[in-house]
């Protein structure tokens, strides 16, 4: 296993494991990591700030330990477009871990009734306040992570078998096969991506659900994903087929698709894992674009790209920045995650490391 020791010894690849084991834990736990329903409002809590802490009382100073205040927005200033906070300093609200609170579904799946922290009283912890329709960003950051994370893993498990089984097929019949299967792949190659996501996205029936939606998306993407890698896996076919153990296979009258199955497809996996860790990004990056403008996942199901799409209103860019950089910040640091892990992964299994 000396890809792993190698592996293992590169900081930057462990640094973005770590940071997606944390971050694939956290949303798979989402209902118990939420603290709120990520769909209900409360009352009077539209665009809340991050909650303050506090540990001793407000009015006789005495340490009560960890504990948040009810809070709600008061008028608004004409002239600066701020808002009071209105707190109500007789009913302190202690902070604590393993509270029990109600379930609720998203996406059709009851959640846990025990979530990770909370309050007990009359006081709300909003980690990192509220959106315009007064529901705790936190929770609906965590389970946004649902779709934003999950996206890139669903669509490499539809794209790379098919890019895989159209590249070993071209390479190793070749003759007419290959030539009609690269053509496919050079059409689909000049696609813009993008383009064609949004294209397509646009005409969409505006009922569908977020789940539908999802699922369209991935498939989309999926379907013009997999051409480069169909090219890179001929190109590897070509040079696997013509060696010693492919040939006895076929002398002791293995079938031609067992061959590209059994014994020249895995000797690609090198690759395939390396390029499969790099692309899930893309699928991540082409749902938050999708969702930004508004083509993808819909409110209220929230997902890290329709999070991001208040980004458009200067005002709230302006006085409720908590609103856009969480999500703006996961998205970069999933992305450069994986990119480093990718990178990692290339170095420890690159064969020519091996002899030296």
């Amino acid at each position: 296993m000396k890809w792993w020791q190698r592996l293992k010894k590169n900081p930057l690849a462990q640094l973005g494991a770590t940071i997606l084991l944390i971050l694939y834990i956290m949303v798979l736990g989402a209902d118990f990591v939420a603290p709120y329903d990520p769909y209900v409002s409360q009352p009077g809590g539209s665009l809340l700030p991050p909650t303050q802490i506090y540990w001793n009382d407000q009015q006789t100073g005495e340490f009560i330990g960890p504990h948040v205040y009810p809070t709600q927005q008061g008028p608004t200033d004409l002239e600066t477009g701020e808002r009071e906070l209105i707190v109500n300093w007789d009913e302190p609200s202690p902070l604590r871990l393993f509270v029990q609170g109600s379930s609720y579904k998203f996406l059709g799946l009851i959640s846990s009734d025990r979530h990770l922290f909370g309050t007990i009283g009359a006081g709300k912890f909003n980690l990192l306040g509220t959106d315009e329709q007064a529901r705790d960003q936190f929770s609906r950051i965590v389970h946004g992570g649902r779709i934003s994370l999950s996206i890139g893993l669903v669509g490499i498990a539809i794209s790379f078998p098919i890019g895989m089984l159209v590249g070993g097929i071209s390479g190793y019949f070749g003759g007419w096969i290959d030539t009609i299967l690269m053509r496919l792949v050079e059409v689909l190659m000049t696609i813009p991506g993008i383009y064609l996501l949004v294209a397509l996205a646009a005409i969409l029936p505006p009922g569908l659900s977020s789940t539908q939606r999802f699922l369209l998306i991935v498939v989309i993407t999926s379907f013009i994903s997999w051409s480069g890698l169909a090219r890179v896996v001929r190109g590897q076919v070509l040079s696997i087929k013509e060696r010693e153990f492919v040939q006895a296979v076929q002398a002791m009258g293995g079938g031609n698709f067992y061959a590209i199955a059994r014994h020249i497809l895995p000797q690609t996996a090198t690759y395939v894992i390396i390029s499969a860790t790099l692309s899930i990004p893309s699928f991540i990056i082409a749902e938050s674009v999708l969702s930004l403008i508004g083509l993808g996942i819909q409110q209220p199901d929230p997902s890290w790209g329709n999070l991001l799409s208040i980004a458009t209103n200067a005002s709230i860019l302006v006085l409720h920045p908590w609103l856009v950089w969480p999500p703006a910040i996961l998205i970069v640091v999933t992305v450069l995650s994986f990119n480093l892990l990718g990178d990692g992964l290339r170095d420890a299994l690159d064969p020519r490391s091996f002899s030296q």
